[in-house]
């Protein structure tokens, strides 16, 4: 499986990575990318199985990645590990067609939880 992390962070990317593997996705290629258009042009161009994203990230935030996705068609799933986690943030994810979002702090349990009803 071919997966994206986007993240402004390198560190959070590796710990997102990290705890991938931990929570047992450690047969999953993954490609990291800098910021939303980083990420943008690396889904394009690779065409991933799935996108973890921060929400904050400079040149375009996650949200507004998705948004560009779903409006060219794009139905890549895709969903967001991030800080901010309002109920507010919880549904615009939604409404855009985020699959889940994932709290910081978090860790390969709460990753597990999550995303295996999803790959499954």
């Amino acid at each position: 499986m071919k997966v994206v992390v986007a993240d402004d962070s390198r560190v959070m990317r590796q710990i997102v990575i990290r705890t991938l593997r931990q929570a047992g996705y450690d047969w999953w290629e993954i490609e990291e990318a800098e910021d939303g258009a980083d990420a943008l042009k690396r889904i394009k161009a690779s065409k991933p199985d799935f996108v973890l994203s921060d929400w904050n990230m400079p040149e375009m935030t996650g949200i507004e990645v998705l948004r560009s996705l779903r409006s060219a068609g794009d139905e890549t799933p895709f969903a967001f590990v991030t800080s901010e986690t309002s109920d507010a943030m919880r549904q615009q994810a939604a409404q855009a067609g985020a699959l889940f979002l994932i709290a910081k702090p978090f860790n390969a349990d709460i990753f597990r939880d999550t995303i295996d009803p999803y790959i499954s």
